[in-house]
């Protein structure tokens, strides 16, 4: 799927990715390819990406907002 990550200042990640976890206000939660469209709020944390080698990523944040659908993110993050 395919994810971008981004700031006020500028771009974390442009890619694709296989899953991906996210530090949500409720606990973290983890997405994969077709998941059903949602729209959460992200707190401090971290956003650890999979890709399809399995090799991982990680993006530390703020907080934030991840809009997801139709197998692409974006994720607005402070």
């Amino acid at each position: 799927m395919d994810i971008q990550i981004i700031t006020p200042d500028k771009t974390l990640f442009t890619g694709q990715a296989k899953l991906v976890q996210f530090p949500g206000l409720d606990g973290s939660f983890e997405v994969m390819n077709n998941h059903a469209p949602m729209i959460s709020a992200l707190k401090k944390g971290k956003i650890r990406l999979k890709h399809d080698d399995d090799q991982e990523e990680l993006f530390e944040i703020n907080g934030g907002v991840v809009e997801i659908l139709n197998n692409k993110m974006l994720v607005l993050a402070e």
